[in-house]
């Protein structure tokens, strides 16, 4: 079995990413069960520009559109509510939201880097005591600038010690070392496989133990066929978990590593039909 915990609809900047094609991928190659958040919540462009507001989507409409998504799917869909810190408010409306759809809602996302703004910043505080208040763990981008750097994460996670942090990425484009560091040293921090090579995951398993990473991917950002191949056609490191990996560690890690860890973390039933 396996649970992808970081997974996309929408269609915003130059993400085009559609349910079908989520639902695709995941019978195609073996995926039980996905936890989806919605790109169209990304507040700033990938230049750290604001997207101007005629293309803005409001948190609710996003998490209208996954909740929706989880509903038509309820055993193999769950909903992260991907929220926009910079622009709107942890308000009444989305804790009503949240409250009576919570069976589908699986997590909060945050995008430090679309969001442009810090992570350990008051403005995230809000919605992080929002993720305590529903027992939601809380994903987070790491990479590409100071505001979703994995230090920030980690700011956090001292300050919330009863919710859960999951360092998305564990620092993307990095040798992940800082990351690992990190997530060693706090019992509420996790890490994801997201674009994450196989032997910095291996030295996070070995580092900090196999409780402390959950399978993950960004899919369908490649295409519909992310886990098998990149946009330019090579073979995607995702093969590299489904396959050589497995000769890595034992049996039961690596199913902690691709499902179990993540069914405990984001309390996701594992008798899916």
């Amino acid at each position: 079995m396996i649970i992808d915990t970081h997974v996309h609809i929408g269609k915003m900047l130059d993400f085009d990413m559609k349910e079908e094609d989520v639902l695709y991928s995941m019978e195609k190659y073996g995926i039980a069960y996905s936890i989806v958040s919605s790109i169209n919540a990304a507040e700033f462009d990938h230049q750290l520009r604001p997207v101007p507001q005629k293309y803005q989507h409001s948190q609710i409409e996003c998490l209208h559109d996954v909740v929706g998504f989880a509903k038509e799917n309820p055993t193999r869909i769950g909903a992260a509510v991907w929220v926009k810190p910079s622009g709107e408010k942890a308000d009444y409306e989305l804790y009503k939201e949240i409250n009576d759809n919570r069976k589908y809602i699986k997590a909060i996302k945050f995008h430090p880097y679309h969001s442009n703004e810090p992570f350990d910043s008051k403005k995230t505080e809000p919605f992080i005591e929002l993720a305590q208040h529903y027992g939601l763990p809380v994903a987070v981008h790491t990479g590409g600038c100071d505001a979703a750097s994995c230090i920030r994460v980690y700011n956090a996670a001292k300050r919330f010690p009863k919710t859960k942090f999951i360092m998305v990425h564990m620092g993307l484009g990095t040798n992940n070392n800082e990351a690992i560091e990190l997530i060693s040293a706090l019992p509420n921090l996790y890490g994801d496989t997201t674009w994450v090579p196989v032997q910095s995951t291996y030295k996070l398993i070995k580092t900090a133990g196999i409780g402390k990473v959950i399978f993950g991917s960004d899919n369908p950002i490649d295409g519909k066929d992310t886990y098998l191949h990149n946009r330019a056609g090579q073979r995607s490191l995702y093969q590299e978990y489904f396959d050589e990996f497995r000769s890595l560690i034992s049996d039961e890690d690596y199913d902690r590593l691709m499902y179990k860890n993540a069914a405990e973390l984001f309390q996701i039933k594992t008798d899916l039909k």
